[in-house]
């Protein structure tokens, strides 16, 4: 809720960028550990992830434009000078960057976006903190005990209690992240736990949406990410079928 948490002399810390550097170093690190215990390539793990998050930021500013295209059409500076992204956009462009390295590498894709999944559930729920701090991605009007008041100056419209749209999505992944680390523990199957996360950030995003009141654009009666995230399912999904059709041939 206040996203100038301090100043430095010239330098103003933020609260959304705090939060996106400390979701990347928790996942960097949290990466690189689980890399040396499982018998994997650190230095890879390092190397996926800036390369997926350069990717990422890139692709999360690609999909919002997209999304703002007719603002961006009016006056394309403004639209991406703002802070302003879609996540989705990130994923699928992290993920991408992600497989072109390990093809280049000669790397199972499968087996770091199994160990990576973890991480990028907890980069996401700092990521989360962060929005709630900058007002953006906010929920519809509530006259609930928790409805959150943001102040002026935020994204969200000040003076009115909002559903924390931003603070259940941080604690689902958070969420994720734990049952993601629990269930590799016992799952054998390579792309198992990257089908997992898929899955449950597929579905969790497609819920939340509904409560959520910004503009973020829409497909029909869906808005852009409730799209998306039906074929993210479709994808974690056809990832199970593929493992469970091997496993009886």
């Amino acid at each position: 809720m206040k996203n100038e948490l301090f100043s430095v002399g010239p330098l103003t810390i933020h609260g959304y960028g705090l939060m996106i550097a400390l979701g990347i170093l928790v996942c960097i690190f949290m990466g690189t550990y689980r890399a040396k215990k499982h018998h994997l390539k650190e230095d890879a793990v390092l190397d996926i992830a800036i390369f997926s998050i350069l990717a990422g930021f890139i692709g999360a500013k690609l999909l919002f434009v997209l999304v703002e295209f007719d603002r961006f059409l009016e006056d394309p500076m403004q639209v991406l000078g703002t802070e302003g992204f879609v996540v989705y956009g990130g994923i699928i462009a992290g993920v991408l960057a992600a497989i072109l390295y390990c093809h280049r590498k000669k790397l199972s894709f499968l087996e770091y976006f199994d160990l990576l999944a973890p991480s990028i559930a907890v980069a996401q729920g700092f990521g989360r903190i962060g929005c709630f701090l900058a007002g953006c991605c906010y929920g519809r009007e509530t006259d609930a005990f928790w409805g959150v008041t943001f102040p002026e100056g935020s994204f969200a419209p000040a003076g009115v209690p909002l559903i924390p749209t931003q603070l259940l999505s941080s604690a689902g992944d958070f969420l994720i992240m734990a049952v993601l680390l629990i269930y590799s523990r016992h799952s054998k199957k390579t792309g198992n736990t990257g089908a997992l996360y898929l899955l449950l950030y597929g579905i969790g995003r497609f819920l939340i949406e509904f409560l959520r009141s910004d503009d973020r654009g829409t497909v029909g009666m869906l808005s852009t990410s409730q799209f998306i995230s039906i074929g993210i399912v479709l994808i974690a999904v056809g990832m199970f079928n593929k493992k469970q059709r091997k496993k009886y041939t």
